[in-house]
C-alpha cells in the first residue's frame, strides 16, 4: 500500500471512527458528522503530526483549527502594537510581519523566497484644503466636500480654475480629460477642473500635467445617483503627473464650472515616495512543479490600523495551512505566497505575475485567494468563477473551482452564495493572463442583508465589517466561527487540488475544444469586462 492510499484509509477511518461516535448518541445528519469532525473540540494532539490526515480533503480541514490561526493573529497584532498600531508596506509593522511569516515557514522546514519590488509608499500625513479664492472665498469641508486620490503628489499651489471638456446633466457621458487634445486651449499654471468619466484618472491627471497645469480637483461624473458623492479612488502606483490632485462631488465641481474668474487653493498633505516591499513565497518540496496549485493572502494592513481582519485572517490562515501541509504528500505542488503592497493596488501580486515566464504563467494551473475570512457581521462568499451570479465568469477552470468550494459548503449544510469579480483583490492579474482562480471572502464594507442574516445570522442592515481600513480592525475585529469555516473551506479545496487538478483540467480542454485555434488560457484575455477597481480604490 503506497502512502498516499494509506493517507486516504487513515483518514476515512479516522472520520468513521469519530462520527461513529457522534452518531450513537442519536441521529445525525450528514453535515451534523462533518461539522463535528471539523470543528474544534474534537481533536487528539497526535492526529495531525505524521502527515496522514494531513494529506487528503477530508482529513486536512480537521487539521486547521482555528485556535492556531488566531495564535498567528495574536501574534501580527503584537507587531502592529509595537510599529505605531499598523503593518502597512514600506514600514517598520510590515517588515516585522514578513520576518514572522519567514521565521515561522523556516522553523517548519520550508525554503522561503523573499520577493523585493518596488512601490510608491502613500500616506496621508493631515487633511487637505480645499478653498475657493475668488469671486466669493468658500472653505470646503474634509471627507465631506473633497478628499485625497490615493497616490496624489503632495502640494500647495493656487491659481485660477480651468474647466476642461465637462459635460454636464443626468445623461452625461463625459470623457473630460481623456485626450491630450481636451487641453489644447489650457492655460499653463492654471488648476484643471476634470469631470469622472470613460477614461482612467491617472490619465487624467497626466494630461493636465503634460499640459502646464499646477493641480487637479476631478469632481464625480453625475450622471446616477450613486456617481454623485466622494469616493475611494486612486491615480494609480504608476502615476507619474508630479502635481496634487483631490476628488470633490457633482454638485461642487458642476457649481464652479459657470464661474468667471474662479481662483482655487488645492492643498495636498501626504507622504509619497519611492520604495521597496517584499512578497513572501515558499512551496512543498513534494509534487509536480509543472501543475502548480498556488494560494495566496494580503499581509500588508492600511496605514489607519492594524489589519487584523484585512488581512491578517486571510495571511494567518494561509501560514497555518502552509505549516499543517507541511507534513502532507501532494502529487502538484502547492506554493504559498504572502503578498505585499496590496492596499496601494496590488503591486506585489501584479509584479510577481509580471515577472513570470509564459512557461511559469502556464505551470500554475489555479490560483486560490482568501482576503478577508474572518469578519465579524460575516456571509460566506466563494468567488463566482462560472459567472452564474454576477455575469462574468473566470478563466477556464474557474468554474471548477468554485464548484469545489460549494462542495465543502454542501458537505457542511452550511449556506454560502457568489461574490462579484471585482479586481479588488490579488486575484486580478491571474485572471488577467487566463490563469484559473478561486477563494473566499466574508465581506467588508458592504451592508448584510435580511436574507443574508436569515441564512448567516448576524445583524441585517449592518455592514460585514464596521472596522474596515480602520483603526478598530484590531484582535477584536475576527469572528472564530468564520475563521474556522473558512480555513477548513481553504485546506479541503487546497488538498483536493493538490492531489489532482482533473475538474480543471477538463473544464481547460473543453474551452479549447470550442475555440481550438485559441489557448484556453487566452480565451479570456479579450476585454469582455471593464475594470473599474484595482484593489479597493477606483480605478476610473
Amino acid at each position: 500500500m503506497n502512502i498516499s492510499t494509506l493517507s486516504r484509509t487513515v483518514a476515512i477511518g479516522s472520520f468513521l471512527f469519530a462520527t461513529t461516535a457522534l452518531a450513537s448518541s442519536g441521529n445525525r445528519s450528514t453535515a451534523d458528522l462533518y461539522n463535528a469532525f471539523w470543528s474544534p473540540g474534537h481533536i487528539s494532539p497526535f492526529e495531525c503530526r505524521f502527515g496522514i490526515l494531513n494529506s487528503t480533503p477530508l482529513g486536512l480541514p480537521r487539521c486547521m483549527q482555528a485556535s492556531n490561526i488566531q495564535y498567528h493573529l495574536d501574534m501580527l497584532y503584537g507587531i502592529a502594537q509595537a510599529n505605531d498600531g499598523n503593518r502597512a508596506a514600506g514600514l517598520s509593522g510590515y517588515q516585522a510581519s514578513v520576518d514572522y511569516i519567514k521565521t515561522t515557514l523556516e522553523g517548519a522546514g520550508y525554503e522561503v523566497t523573499i520577493q523585493p519590488f518596488p512601490f510608491n509608499a502613500f500616506y496621508p500625513a493631515g487633511d487637505g484644503v480645499l478653498q475657493v479664492i475668488a469671486p466669493t472665498p468658500t472653505d470646503y469641508v474634509w471627507d465631506e466636500d473633497f478628499t485625497y486620490l490615493s497616490q496624489t503628489e503632495p502640494g500647495d499651489v493656487s491659481g485660477t480654475a480651468v474647466p476642461v471638456a465637462v459635460q454636464l446633466g443626468s445623461d452625461n457621458t463625459s470623457t473630460s480629460g481623456c485626450e491630450a487634445d481636451d487641453f489644447i486651449d489650457f492655460p499653463a499654471g492654471s488648476i484643471a477642473i476634470v469631470q469622472r468619466g470613460l477614461c482612467g484618472f491617472g490619465i487624467k491627471a497626466t494630461n493636465a500635467a503634460n499640459a502646464g497645469a499646477i493641480g487637479v480637483v476631478i469632481f464625480n461624473q453625475g450622471n446616477t445617483d450613486d456617481r454623485k458623492g466622494l469616493i475611494n479612488a486612486t491615480l494609480g502606483d504608476d502615476y507619474a503627473g508630479g502635481i496634487p490632485v483631490l476628488f470633490t462631488t457633482y454638485d461642487i465641481g458642476a457649481g464652479w464650472v459657470d464661474q468667471p474668474d474662479l481662483e482655487l487653493r488645492i492643498v495636498a498633505n501626504v507622504v509619497r515616495e519611492q520604495t521597496e516591499t517584499f512578497n513572501v513565497l515558499a512551496q512543498t518540496s513534494r509534487g509536480k512543479p509543472d501543475n502548480v496549485i498556488m494560494t495566496g493572502a494580503h499581509l500588508d494592513s492600511v496605514f489607519e490600523g492594524a489589519g487584523i481582519n484585512d488581512n491578517g485572517s486571510g495571511s494567518a490562515a494561509l501560514l497555518e495551512l502552509a505549516l499543517q501541509m507541511k507534513r502532507a504528500r501532494p502529487r502538484n505542488q502547492v506554493r504559498f505566497a504572502w503578498w505585499g503592497a496590496e492596499e496601494a493596488g496590488l503591486v506585489g501580486s501584479t509584479f510577481y505575475v509580471n515577472s513570470l515566464s509564459q512557461q511559469e504563467q502556464d505551470n500554475i494551473k489555479v490560483y486560490l485567494n482568501y482576503d478577508m475570512i474572518g469578519s465579524p457581521n460575516f456571509g460566506n462568499f466563494i468567488y463566482d468563477g462560472d459567472g452564474s451570479d454576477f455575469d462574468l465568469a473566470g478563466p477556464p477552470g474557474s468554474a471548477a473551482t468554485e464548484a469545489l468550494f460549494e462542495k465543502y459548503f454542501s458537505l457542511r449544510g452550511i449556506a454560502s452564495e457568489g461574490t462579484e469579480i471585482s479586481f479588488r483583490s490579488d486575484y486580478a492579474r491571474f485572471f488577467e493572463v487566463g490563469i484559473a482562480f478561486g477563494g473566499l471572502f466574508t465581506g467588508a464594507e458592504g451592508i448584510k442583508t435580511e436574507e443574508q442574516a436569515a441564512k448567516y445570522g448576524g445583524e441585517a442592515g449592518a455592514p460585514y465589517d464596521a472596522c474596515y481600513h480602520a483603526a478598530c480592525d484590531d484582535i477584536t475585529n475576527v469572528d472564530e466561527l468564520a475563521l474556522e469555516i473558512h480555513g477548513d473551506a481553504a485546506a479541503f479545496v487546497t488538498s483536493w487540488l493538490s492531489l489532482s487538478t482533473r475538474v480543471i483540467d477538463r473544464e481547460i480542454a473543453a474551452a479549447e475544444d470550442a475555440q481550438p485555434a485559441a489557448n484556453a488560457r487566452s480565451l479570456l484575455v479579450e476585454p469582455k469586462y471593464d475594470i473599474t477597481h484595482w484593489g479597493d480604490k477606483w480605478i476610473k
